[in-house]
């Protein structure tokens, strides 16, 4: 892991925060990263959403757009 993304400040939100976030964007304005399980993703994920298992992450963090806010569940 980087060291520096322990000091990257975060934002946590609520469901219902997140739904009015997304709501007020479009999907491309965002990153949406579920950071489930395979199987739990294919059971069910918020549509738009990207695969990246926690344990897969800091290997494709360069996947997402710096740029942009990014929610990840």
């Amino acid at each position: 892991m980087r060291w520096k993304q322990f000091f990257t400040p975060a934002k946590s939100m609520t469901a219902p925060e997140a739904k009015q976030f997304m709501d007020r964007l479009s999907a491309d304005q965002y990153n949406l990263v579920d950071v489930r399980q395979p199987g739990e993703y294919e059971a069910g994920h918020i549509p738009g959403a990207r695969l990246i298992p926690v344990a897969d992450l800091s290997e494709r963090i360069a996947e997402l757009d710096p740029e942009k806010p990014t929610l990840v569940y």
